[in-house]
């Protein structure tokens, strides 16, 4: 058991991100299982769906996203259904920090020229 608050920080976050990707998990094996059973349209979307759903959450690599979709694909032709269509899976894009404004150069008055004193 962790005695420092970190390390105790870390296992309730762990705990809490396994809940979530087991249901994700979950959530694609049952999608996968019911388009092995019945390949159709709808079951070849939702499958689809939830490999994309996985590799987002990063529970998933998208190599084998790729490879499982491809299978799927295969196995629909093969079984008369028209593939759904592809969806690209994109990497989130590193966030970009605004440019930041810069001020239009405000114009200084001319200086007062004295009067000398005669």
């Amino acid at each position: 058991m962790p005695i420092i608050k970190s390390a105790k920080k870390r296992v309730r976050v762990a705990r809490k991100a396994a809940v979530r990707n087991s249901k994700t998990k979950r959530t694609l094996r049952s999608a996968l299982k019911f388009f092995g059973r019945k390949a159709s349209a709808g079951s070849h979307s939702k499958a689809q769906s939830a490999v994309d759903t996985a590799v987002k959450k990063g529970v998933i690599h998208k190599n084998k996203a790729a490879r499982m979709k491809k299978r799927m694909a295969v196995k629909a032709k093969a079984s008369g259904v028209k593939p759904a269509a592809a969806k690209r899976v994109a990497v989130k894009p590193a966030v970009k920090k605004a440019a930041p404004v810069k001020k239009a150069a405000t114009k200084k008055p001319a200086a007062k020229k004295s009067a000398s004193k005669k």
